[in-house]
């Protein structure tokens, strides 16, 4: 089916079905062609609600441009658009329906997975991004959530998803078109804030491709400002022993994509020349790398959650711009990098595929683009989780175990400083405190046992335990479109010690809760401070 703008009503022909995504100002839904059966997924903006921005006009713009660009996009490797509709205060984007997920998550489920496997998947890669540059489109948001596969059948194709930063550009013209893209993967020209164009994407595609081969990234810092250097300086290296065992022509493909100078990177074409891609049986290695795909579930788990924080501080930063007319310095990611209806998310919600983590990370980029100014139902909702949330404290400190189960996700995920850098899956690791109560009780209130010498309160208290009261100090709430919020706050903890004396200790944490049929939960929390017994969970 050719991409078109039709004028028929959506309704006419399309039947809708269930919901896949949801954001700020989309949802995303599978739908079926009532005339051929075919399924597809419909991304539904609802263009009143862009209508109400003060910012429509550019939004609409963006909106139109995002469209243009996909119906010009036709390759086996790129997620299509098959139509698009206007209809009745709601705009109408009509994809390819992909279920095989992210790419990355079905590498670590393989039982095998070598080099040239690695060198399959960047040439399929390239191939989209070489399809892109020849039609004058740059995607600026190459990264592993835009890398999905067209099913879960065995050797499916990989495509190139989510066109909502791209731009047009005329042929090899470098230009400044704002700063766009997610931190890990942007260039140095990019960061420099100098004139770009084409060879962001092959930046991006090297970061990719270090990740592919060992399962972590080359820039890393979780310091943005420190991880921006690295970037510019191209501080990055192969350390032992995990990159002893890939091949000199890989890395050479690596070098080539991170040359920090644009005009001396590697393009698309030439890069599906590199010998290590076209010639993958004679070059690329056919050895197992189970280490990487250790490290690759590490980094799959900790890209959805540290990105949905990090997409959360951008998304303060957002606000702060729009509720400030002086806060011009602020706008950057968070402006032109996301496009009025979630596009940042809009093909990862398109899939039917994609995990619940990913449609949580969808909720938060859209939100850097959502409305700031309050309503009366805003105000309500960030009531809510603040009350939400001094209820699951009051539930922690008094040890009722029952009552945390129900305002926290059974896969709840954190980082937290009793872990040591570990991150904290499911509820077992809580519940451990719950059920000993009165031996954590002994144990925090015993000053050799605190990391810093001082007395610390329990985690989890027993009825019998010791008045504790905790409060939220200057509690600061995003919401994150209509079912997901990030609340920041300052946890303060008095409690009496053993000597009779009063004490206080604070923390600073954060918390995401999403909005799960009809019911709010706590699903990940992050929280500072040395490992002590200090805190509760």
């Amino acid at each position: 089916m050719a991409a078109q703008t039709s004028t028929a009503k959506f309704s006419d022909i399309y039947e809708l079905k269930e919901e896949l995504g949801k954001g700020a100002f989309s949802i995303v839904r599978r739908c079926v062609q009532k005339a051929t059966g075919l399924e597809f997924a419909a991304k539904i903006i609802n263009t009143k609600k862009l209508s109400a921005r003060a910012s429509n006009n550019n939004d609409h713009q963006k909106l139109e441009r995002e469209a243009r660009i996909c119906r010009l996009l036709k390759h086996p490797n790129i997620v299509r658009l098959h139509d698009s509709i206007q209809d009745e205060g709601f705009h109408y984007l009509v994809f390819d329906l992909v279920t095989g997920g992210e790419l990355f998550e079905d590498i670590v489920a393989r039982e095998f997975y070598s080099e040239a496997d690695a060198s399959h998947c960047m040439q399929q890669i390239l191939e989209s991004v070489n399809y892109c540059h020849q039609h004058g489109i740059v995607h600026r948001d190459l990264k592993p959530e835009n890398l999905l596969l067209a099913s879960k059948a065995k050797g499916a194709a990989v495509k190139l998803a989510d066109f909502g930063l791209a731009i047009e550009v005329q042929g090899e013209q470098q230009a400044w078109f704002g700063f766009a893209g997610t931190p890990g993967y942007l260039s140095p020209e990019v960061l420099r804030k100098d004139p770009y164009g084409k060879p962001v994407d092959i930046w991006a595609c090297g970061v990719v491709l270090y990740i592919l081969l060992v399962g972590y990234p080359p820039f890393w810092d979780e310091d943005q400002h420190r991880l921006y250097a690295q970037i510019k300086a191209g501080a990055y290296d192969y350390p032992s022993p995990e990159w002893d065992t890939v091949t000199p022509e890989a890395k050479n493909l690596i070098n080539s994509m991170l040359t920090v100078n644009p005009a001396k990177r590697i393009n698309a074409s030439e890069a599906l020349k590199h010998p290590w891609i076209c010639q993958r049986e004679r070059v690329a290695s056919v050895v197992h790398r189970q280490e990487t795909v250790d490290c690759l579930k590490k980094f799959n788990a900790r890209r959805k959650l540290k990105g949905a924080i990090l997409t959360t501080m951008l998304a303060t930063r957002n606000f702060s711009r729009f509720s400030n007319s002086n806060g011009s310095s602020l706008n950057k990611i968070g402006s032109p990098a996301t496009s009025p209806a979630g596009n940042g998310s809009a093909m990862a919600t398109v899939l039917a595929g994609r995990s619940l983590n990913v449609k949580k990370n969808d909720a938060i980029k859209e939100s850097t683009e959502s409305n700031t100014i309050e309503d009366e139902d805003s105000k309500g909702r960030k009531q809510e989780i603040i009350k939400l949330t001094e209820q699951l404290l009051q539930a922690i400190t008094s040890g009722d175990y029952g009552e945390y189960t129900k305002l926290v996700d059974p896969h709840l995920t954190s980082f937290e400083p009793e872990a040591l850098g570990n991150l904290i899956v499911g509820l077992d690791f809580h519940k451990f405190y719950f059920d000993h109560a009165n031996a954590v009780e002994t144990i925090s209130l015993d000053p050799a046992m605190s990391g810093d010498g001082s007395e610390g309160p329990p985690r989890v208290l027993s009825k019998n335990s010791k008045p504790v009261n905790t409060s939220i100090l200057n509690p600061h709430v995003h919401l994150l479109g209509e079912d997901a919020a990030c609340i920041a706050y300052v946890r303060l903890t008095q409690f009496i010690d053993r000597n009779g004396l009063p004490v206080t200790k604070h923390s600073e944490e954060t918390r995401i809760w999403q909005r799960k049929d009809g019911k709010w939960q706590n699903v990940h929390f992050h929280r500072s401070g040395s490992p002590t017994t200090e805190t509760g969970k």
